[in-house]
């Protein structure tokens, strides 16, 4: 692919490529300003001392690996131009390194960045600026750099934390994917609730462990990482829940606080009487609650903040949801599939589609082959249709062979960043796909006549992952759509009974 003919002369035959998710947003902070000293994606090197000891090869502390992704054919070019998912070019990359990544085998560009235009997309943009577009502060600026809205707990630290420094507030909601505009309208309903001045400027920074050295090291240089991201949004603090050594800004870690149940707020534990602090809505228990579609308790977060929540986590009878089935060819997928789809569409109450691996063929995906790389390509159609049916609140029912354990891991991925999803391996033995065969294939396949068949001559890898197996040589249709159906009613996503 080249770059768009818009595009100066000397740039529009250069290559292009759209960065992943992670990566545009890295990109974003890069051509802001906000990731300096860095002045483009990290090579070999820099990304094994950062990997190694959170420092680059000269010696500068900086947390975590930043690197660009390439196939393997890019690695040949000087040039590249960096472009957002609908083809928008943002940057020109001058490669300086062109290497393996040794624990992946991809292939990785370093080099610095060429900065075209501002990315321009998105809710909440108007809100979305670089550094130098902030105002100059004095005194002290307590940055707030969350995942999460601020519930009635943390508002009262921060208020009692930036008191205490006389400081102004910065809201730093970090942007990671889901639930990102929910996140930004909780914060922002939240803002009278803050001290005067307070600022609210999101930031894409999604939550990842490029390191591979666990979740406690993970979260260190997460931290690490926020703390450089505020001081350079010009925060003389950042309000977090433990200290760590080596931060951009010093770290102001609040006391304690807890509900008084006696006079019905929050406040600091060392001033509640030991019999009359309630515990704590945990996270898991928030969750269920949501799940189920239960109110959240006043005492716990306001009103418009449980709002919000209610709108990135519906109930799970509500919440958009795929059924992935995979199995050989004459497995019964299909036939279990079509009686699920018809079930729930019996009962009512959800948008249900089928994505049955046949007809996706004919239409979706005609054209294709049956190579590696088309059948991959089949399932991530499948994947992206299905993720897009769960992300406006409907039942996506999807029954294509998917023999690679990666590619489902994909569409999972793919998925969960709209929803819900459960896979169904429909484990029927070969034997007795072969006997089904109502196609021909099987016998087509013995002979040689088709290539890279699934079972004979391509493998299927069986997934270790399946919320449920069935195996249909040994249950009737009716049968194998009840356990899903079970399985749906126990998970939530259906009401038990219905």
């Amino acid at each position: 692919m080249t770059a768009e003919a818009g595009l100066p002369d000397t740039l529009r035959d250069l290559p292009a490529w759209s960065p992943s998710a992670t990566e545009l947003a890295d990109l974003e902070l890069l051509l802001a300003g906000v990731y300096r000293p860095l002045a483009g994606f990290l090579g070999s090197y820099d990304t094994a001392m950062v990997i190694a000891g959170g420092r680059l090869a000269d010696g500068t502390p900086w947390p975590v690996p930043v690197t660009l992704e390439v196939p393997k054919e890019l690695t040949a070019d000087e040039r590249i131009v960096l472009q957002d998912p609908e083809g928008v070019p943002l940057a020109v990359l001058d490669v300086a390194e062109a290497w393996q990544d040794p624990t992946s085998q991809g292939w990785r560009l370093a080099g610095t960045l060429e900065p075209l235009r501002a990315p321009a997309h998105g809710p909440f943009h108007r809100l979305r600026r670089r550094p130098d577009e902030i105002p100059p502060r004095e005194g002290n600026t307590l940055a707030v750099a969350t995942r999460e809205p601020l519930h009635r707990k943390q508002l009262g630290q921060l208020r009692q934390v930036a008191e205490r420094l006389d400081a102004r507030v910065l809201v730093l909601p970090l942007l990671a994917g889901r639930h990102d505009e929910a996140l930004v309208r909780a914060l922002l309903a939240v803002r009278k609730e803050l001290p005067e001045g307070t600022e609210v400027v999101p930031v894409p920074l999604p939550l990842r462990d490029a390191t591979g050295a666990g979740s406690s090291d993970a979260a260190r240089r997460d931290l690490l990482l926020r703390a450089h991201v505020a001081a350079a949004y010009g925060a003389t603090h950042l309000l977090a829940a433990e200290e760590a050594e080596g931060t951009a800004v010093p770290v102001a870690v609040p006391e304690p606080w807890a509900y008084d149940a006696d006079v019905e707020v929050w406040r600091p534990v060392a001033r509640i009487e030991p019999d009359h602090v309630q515990a704590e809505l945990t996270a898991e228990r928030l969750e269920e609650l949501l799940d189920a579609g239960e109110p959240i308790p006043d005492w716990f977060t306001p009103p418009a903040v449980a709002a919000e929540l209610a709108v990135a986590r519906p109930p799970k009878h509500e919440r958009g949801l795929t059924v992935f089935f995979t199995g050989l060819s004459g497995s019964g997928k299909s036939t279990v599939a079509r009686g699920l789809a018809d079930a729930l569409v019996e009962r009512g109450g959800r948008t249900v589609s089928l994505l049955d691996g046949d007809v996706v063929r004919r239409l979706l995906s005609a054209g294709l082959t049956f190579s590696k790389a088309d059948r991959d390509l089949n399932i991530r159609r499948i994947g992206f249709v299905a993720a897009e049916v769960t992300r406006h609140g409907g039942v996506a029912i999807c029954a294509p062979i998917a023999p690679y354990a990666a590619t489902r891991a994909e569409v999972r991925r793919m998925v969960r960043a709209a929803g819900d999803f459960v896979l169904i391996h429909v484990a029927t033995p070969l034997e007795e796909c072969e006997r089904r065969d109502r196609k021909g294939l099987y016998a087509k396949a013995r002979a040689g006549l088709i290539p890279e068949f699934t079972g004979i001559s391509d493998p299927y890898e069986e997934p270790d992952d399946a919320d449920l197996v069935l195996d249909t040589s040994r249950l009737s249709p009716d049968e194998a759509v009840a356990e899903v159906l079970d399985l749906l009613a126990a998970g939530g996503w259906t009401r038990t009974g219905a």
